[in-house]
């Protein structure tokens, strides 16, 4: 008998079993361990399960009685269209500078292009850090404390924002690529700026063509609350009218603040179609001409 006909005989007696260990043994342990932590916490924080079979009922009832019919001429007046295109305005302003800021301190916060790893690195990657560790109706709250009621403290807070959200995105995103065309540039003694041009943009594009209608819809979707701190727009009808108790302006508000957020989406969306279209066409171009 030869080694192959052992292995062969050992192959054929060895039997299935739906239990893997230690695979299956650390799932088990992750899935109770969960199971536990959420039974802790639920005990913990004193929530009371029974009620949230009522919960539905409650907010449907609340709706009806309150919110209903929601006043639609409200949001159809003058004064409150305009403070929708203030709040469009702030929006494209607070990601268009945003991102114009951000991409700098991306090409500074990626480990393999960057022009410093001990300063520029580390300090970019702080200020985007920072940027995305403060929530943007926190970022409101302090500039309206600085600068005051207004527009300007709204478009500050969306650019903190924008540079802490596509920062982070366009970093790594430069993080990924090839390196063998910015290799080749750098040894036939391109500078900085124009190895990052010719030798990375290409690269990155498309990517960074994608974050940017994300960060402007995100940036759009925040900018229709913001005005609640302070910062003028829908947000500071929305906030008038709570406070007034005047909850069917309050729905017709909501109803708005949906619609617009809907519109953004499909305009977002037919954008990131015409950008992938685009790319499609791009791949086939490029295999072509390879072959």
């Amino acid at each position: 008998m030869n080694a192959y006909t052992t292995i062969q005989l050992k192959t054929s007696t060895r039997e299935w079993s739906r239990y893997r260990y230690p695979r299956d043994l650390f799932r088990f342990a992750a899935l109770l361990a969960t199971l536990l932590g959420l039974m802790f916490a639920i005990d913990f924080l004193g929530i009371d399960l029974a009620r949230l079979l009522t919960l539905f009922g409650r907010v449907g009832e609340v709706l009806s009685e309150r919110y209903f019919p929601p006043d639609v001429d409200y949001v159809l007046q003058g004064d409150y269209l305009a403070s929708v295109v203030e709040t469009v305005q702030m929006a494209y302003l607070g990601a268009l500078i945003g991102m114009l800021v951000a991409a700098p301190l991306a090409w500074f916060a990626s480990w393999n292009i960057t022009l410093s790893r001990r300063v520029l690195y580390p300090l970019a990657r702080l200020f985007i850090m920072a940027s995305r560790s403060v929530h943007e109706m926190i970022w409101t709250i302090l500039f309206v404390t600085v600068l005051g009621f207004g527009m300007l403290p709204g478009v500050c807070a969306l650019v903190m924002f924008c540079i802490g959200f596509a920062g982070k995105l366009f970093a790594e995103e430069i993080e990924v690529i090839d390196m063998g065309p910015v290799e080749a540039m750098r040894s036939a003694g391109a500078s900085p700026l124009q190895t990052f041009c010719y030798a990375v943009w290409p690269q990155i594009q498309t990517a960074w063509t994608g974050i940017a209608i994300y960060t402007w819809d995100v940036a759009f979707r925040a900018a229709t609350v913001v005005g609640f701190f302070g910062a003028g727009g829908m947000g500071w009808y929305l906030k008038r009218n709570v406070q007034q108790l005047e909850t069917e302006r309050v729905a017709a508000i909501l109803l708005s603040i949906v619609v617009l957020v809907v519109i953004s989406e499909l305009i977002s969306a037919w954008a990131r179609h015409r950008l992938n279209r685009k790319r499609v066409v791009n791949r086939i171009e490029t295999e072509a001409e390879a072959a």
